[in-house]
């Protein structure tokens, strides 16, 4: 499987996220071409602001693997990770992140701030950009398009 193959399967939690009206954000960790975690964003069910789908992804992954170290696995995400998340990649010594699509405001992998990539840490996780940027461009607009309109709807009542 390819990047795109992988991160396809990324894009399927995000909608699973969207379904249940959280943020749209997937991930899953692959090891040697299979996949050993999925996650979707689940802050807003569980009321837990650590629900996030790339903490998600590595908890099960962990589990899988059976130790908290993701030697030699990739992260597939649709959008930038936040400094919570990209600090927990770096933890679990995720190898390399595919990132869909970056993130101006919250971004800890290069927009805002580069956590995977600081050279005071003790690991750094490579990172690769704009794999399928436009497919997961397009599910978080359209949610906060949404997202916007209702509230705007609700202060006009």
């Amino acid at each position: 499987m390819n990047p795109e193959d992988f991160m396809q399967e990324a894009l399927k939690e995000a909608e699973q996220a969207l379904s249940i009206d959280e943020v749209p954000i997937g991930a899953v960790i692959e090891k040697d071409g299979i996949i050993i975690g999925r996650g979707h964003n689940k802050t807003e069910t569980t009321k837990d602001p650590t629900a996030h789908a790339e903490i998600l992804a590595i908890r099960e992954a962990a589990h899988e693997l059976g130790g908290w170290r993701l030697l030699r696995c990739r992260m597939y995400v649709t959008a930038e990770p936040c400094p919570m998340c990209a600090g927990a990649m770096v933890l679990a010594r995720i190898e390399k992140v595919f990132i869909g699509t970056s993130d101006p405001k919250t971004g800890a992998c290069g927009s805002l701030m580069n956590i995977l990539q600081d050279e005071r840490l003790n690991h750094s996780v490579q990172i690769e950009t704009g794999i399928m940027q436009k497919q997961c461009e397009i599910l978080m607009k359209s949610f906060f398009q949404k997202l916007r309109k209702k509230k705007s709807e609700e202060n006009s009542i």
